[in-house]
């Protein structure tokens, strides 16, 4: 067949070179090596590239295609990959360059180039034994060096074998320099020949002649089957202590990984001690607050028997009993606050999730709405007409209108967080830190009207009567003119501070801190009682009114409600029906809604008869 004629460039410093060789096509198939003729021995050189060793010479046949050349390093591909550019660059360069070169997209290599690195190998380059340096870092053919040309695959196979390659005498490392193929004939002029028993102790040095007489006289040589049999146990026992070495590295991991298990299973005991002494002491906690419940129920009814054996309960009806029926679930925190637009039958619940619910307490019983809008609590809901009034941690208070549900107006209200919000002639009343603001109701907005101070604590109970205001605060009770907003009298109390007023046609009543309910003459301003009963913080008070009876209802930290008579002072009831401590009361229609930390509301039927009886609500 007759040879081809190919083109060959190559890119040098951004300029293109071109050459015309010769290509044989048999160089290409069957032979994996063959002499170089002398018109090839100068003139086809490259420049090297990286190898795995290092630096090596590498000097092809013939200039390789400029398609085989990274445009990167412009050196024949190492390692060829496909980067997410869809083009091929050395592996080195793409992990260490930033940008493809052709379209500036960012390397990222994707897979090898097999087909390329293929080709690469099919390339036909000089020995390394047949190359020598021009200068640093460039090569070129030897002419006194090997005359083999070979693929680049087959390059290690040949060189390790290569009649070219430099050796040392095996004798003595003092002889000059060698190729492989003139160690034969220097083996039988060298002058530093050794015993073969040398490593025994034999000092013999000599040459070809003098070697094979010495063997005759060498007093190791009679020795010889024995120091072989001798290196052979040795040998023996050397592998055997490898052997027991790998053992020992065996079982020393198995005993790392039975370590980690016995220390996982370790871990997994103690995690389950943990859970069963977290239960059992749940199961203690629950328990007790049973016993607790249980005791505290015994003692009201032994309270109640003992009342109505001496005749002194009034006019205690049994059908009164005050009974929950049902609850609403949603909040995803306590709720500390309660109203209710008697309008449309809908409850206002606000929450530690900062949201208010709304749920229709007549037909459906389920939530309407979810209001949101405040970055803190919701602590104080009030209704004034068609407005809800929401104040929270986050110190504002929120205007909703409770016909569309949409929030119309947000007013930055205090510097604290706004804890009370009470509503009475057109004004909204709104407790913090030593502070009453008094907001003028205009629309939407707010004015504000006046701020009242003197205030010795956070105001955390407001209510409205008649022509009157009363706020609580610590061991206060302050009594203010709603025309003029003058202070006109002051309770002193006592049981730290006051968290919750109610007022009745006859009596002033306050809960506090330390647990205890106030009683006061509403016309003497006398303290006529103190009632005890609950073992926590007074949260919420409510009344509930009828011609015949007044009752007050007192929502604590215990988690219970009580039920007070105000015509006797005694507590006729307690309720436990929530699994949290109570915060809120709120009182539509005979009926009475509490709220607590459980994050529910509790809907309990009136004390009396109702025309149309709340159904159970799950």
């Amino acid at each position: 067949m007759a040879p081809k004629i190919w083109l060959n460039y190559k890119i040098t410093n951004g300029n293109l070179r071109l050459s015309l060789s010769l290509f044989s096509a048999e160089a290409s198939g069957t032979y994996k090596q063959h002499r170089r003729t002398p018109s090839s021995s100068s003139t086809l050189t490259y420049s090297p590239r990286d190898d795995e060793d290092g630096m090596e010479p590498l000097v092809f046949a013939e200039q390789p295609s400029v398609k085989l050349c990274c445009q990167l390093c412009c050196s024949v591909f190492k390692d060829p990959v496909i980067t997410t550019c869809g083009h091929t660059f050395c592996r080195r360069c793409a992990l260490t360059s930033d940008k493809c070169p052709v379209d500036t997209a960012k390397l990222t290599v994707v897979v090898n180039n097999i087909a390329v690195a293929e080709q690469i190998g099919e390339l036909f380059i000089h020995c390394k034994y047949g190359c020598t340096a021009a200068r640093p870092g460039n090569f070129e053919v030897d002419p006194m060096g090997c005359p083999f040309t070979i693929k680049l695959t087959t390059r290690k196979e040949h060189e390790v074998s290569c009649d070219y390659r430099p050796v040392r005498c095996p004798n003595n490392p003092s002889c000059p320099p060698l190729l492989t193929m003139n160690l034969e004939g220097h083996l039988k002029e060298c002058e530093h020949i050794k015993c073969p028993h040398s490593k025994y102790g034999c000092a013999f040095i000599g040459n070809q002649d003098t070697y094979s007489t010495h063997l005759d006289l060498c007093k190791f040589e009679g020795l010889k089957e024995f120091l072989q049999q001798t290196d052979d146990r040795f040998h023996e026992m050397q592998v055997t202590l490898s052997q027991k070495d790998q053992d020992i590295a065996f079982l020393r991991s198995m005993l790392g990984k039975l370590s980690e298990k016995l220390d996982q299973l370790e871990k997994n005991l103690e995690l389950k001690f943990d859970v069963l002494d977290e239960n059992q002491s749940k199961l203690s906690e629950d328990l007790m607050e049973f016993r607790r419940d249980a005791s505290m129920l015994n003692d009201e009814l032994s309270h109640i028997n003992a009342r109505l054996n001496m005749g002194i309960l009034g006019s205690y009806d049994p059908q009164q009993i005050f009974k929950c029926k049902g609850t609403f679930v949603g909040h995803q925190g306590p709720v500390w606050c309660l109203c209710v637009y008697s309008t449309g039958d809908l409850l206002f619940s606000g929450s530690s999730d900062k949201t208010i619910k709304v749920w229709d307490t007549c037909t459906t019983y389920k939530c309407q709405k979810t209001l949101e809008g405040h970055d803190g609590i919701v602590l104080a809901l009030c209704i004034q007409g068609n407005r809800l009034y929401s104040g929270s941690a986050d110190c504002t208070i929120i205007v909703w209108d409770v016909q569309t549900l949409q929030k119309v107006n947000t007013i930055r209200a205090h510097d604290n967080p706004v804890c009370t919000l009470v509503s009475s002639h057109s004004m909204l009343f709104s407790g913090s830190l030593k502070a009453i603001k008094v907001w003028d109701i205009v629309g939407t907005e707010l004015k504000l009207k006046k701020e009242l101070t003197g205030l010795n604590h956070w105001v955390r109970a407001l209510v409205a009567s008649q022509n009157h205001l009363y706020s609580g605060s610590y061991q206060t009770i302050k009594i203010w003119d709603i025309r003029s907003l003058d202070c006109v009298h002051v309770l002193q109390t006592s049981g730290g501070s006051v968290y919750s007023i109610a007022v009745t046609n006859h009596h002033i009543v306050c809960g506090t801190y330390e647990n205890l309910i106030h009683v006061w003459d509403i016309e003497s301003k006398e303290q006529v009682r103190t009632l005890t009963g609950h073992v926590g913080t007074v949260y919420a008070l409510a009344v509930i009114s009828t011609p015949d009876q007044t009752k007050v209802f007192s929502a604590s930290y215990d988690r219970s409600l009580r039920v007070w008579s105000m015509d006797n002072m005694i507590c006729t009831q307690t309720l436990l029906r929530h699994q949290g401590s109570v915060t809120a009361l709120a009182v539509s229609r005979g009926r009475l809604f509490s709220g607590a930390v459980d994050s529910t509301v509790k809907v309990p039927s009136t004390v009396y008869q109702l025309t149309n009886p709340l159904q159970s609500i799950s």
